[in-house]
């Protein structure tokens, strides 16, 4: 009877957790919301991802970006929670990862209809960083030897000209 009982249990379980609804602190991606806007809308959801563009300082508030690798949706945030974001995403920075708890809105009346959310909390997750993109010795070499041929060719041009090189160069 207890093994029973035991097989119920775990059934009610998995159940719930296989369940669609959507429970406080379950990360969404940015396609679930927009494929879902009308399920979502106006609910408190968790959204996780990079901080890219620019931070900007609205008063009181800010507008963040955060992209989750699909697209980016744009935060509406007291301007006290972002003071913790030190790097937005960029061609030479890494955005900080962020997760954020807020009320999502497929079209919010306060901003012109434009999907958003409205963040109560931002928790930095990983901090960002600058991106080193080395120069590859090929680039170099090429480079140098352009610079070389280009040289060559101006000298060259001048001697047959009849000029001194001398005084062109100095």
């Amino acid at each position: 009877m207890k093994v029973k009982n035991d097989c119920y249990s775990v059934m009610v379980c998995l159940a719930l957790v296989m369940s669609n609804q959507v429970s406080y602190g379950q990360i969404l991606t940015s396609l679930d919301l927009l494929n879902n806007a009308k399920k979502y809308d106006s609910k408190t959801v968790t959204y996780k991802g990079e901080v890219i563009g620019d931070v900007m300082i609205r008063g009181d508030y800010s507008w963040v970006h955060v992209n989750d690798g699909a697209m980016a949706l744009g935060i509406w945030t007291p301007a006290v929670m972002i003071r913790d974001i030190r790097y937005a995403g960029d061609y030479h920075k890494h955005g900080d990862i962020v997760e954020v708890v807020g009320v999502f809105h497929r079209s919010c009346p306060e901003h012109g209809g434009d999907l958003d959310i409205h963040a109560s909390e931002i928790k930095k997750i990983t901090p960002g960083g600058l991106i080193i993109r080395p120069v590859s010795r090929k680039k170099i070499h090429i480079g140098a030897y352009s610079l070389i041929a280009v040289l060559l060719f101006y000298v060259l041009k001048r001697f047959l000209q009849g000029k001194k090189v001398g005084k062109v160069l100095f």
